[in-house]
């Protein structure tokens, strides 16, 4: 997928993990968007587009922000992995956090010796 594209199938996909976390049935959730549940149903499995009024409306009804459903759609989303990231890291120790990020650390300088790399060829 290139860049400025939309994934449908990953922001249905996001918005049924959502739902599911939250025990909502599909019915629920769309009678809170004010759609249909068969619009739903056709939005989590990607078979239609999804217009800007609807996402807003299920990003409500859901308590997340939009940018949380559309993240790897957008270009600046650090507020989406800083959130995913505090998340994750919420229930470790301190030895844990302290392992973990030498591990991302090393793990960065790694990604960016990769780019730089294949920038050169």
């Amino acid at each position: 997928m290139g860049v400025n594209e939309v994934d449908y199938v990953k922001i249905g996909q996001r918005i049924r993990k959502v739902r599911t976390e939250q025990r909502l049935q599909q019915a629920e959730l769309a009678y809170r968007a004010g759609i249909t549940t068969s619009h739903m149903s056709h939005i989590e499995t990607a078979q239609t587009k999804l217009a800007l009024p609807t996402i807003v409306k299920i990003a409500n009804a859901l308590f997340v922000s939009v940018d949380e459903l559309l993240y790897d759609s957008l270009e600046q989303v650090r507020p989406v992995y800083d959130k995913r990231i505090a998340e994750t890291l919420s229930d470790c120790d301190p030895d844990e956090l302290q392992a973990l990020s030498e591990v991302i650390g090393t793990i960065k300088t790694l990604v960016r010796k990769k780019h730089k790399a294949s920038d050169t060829l």
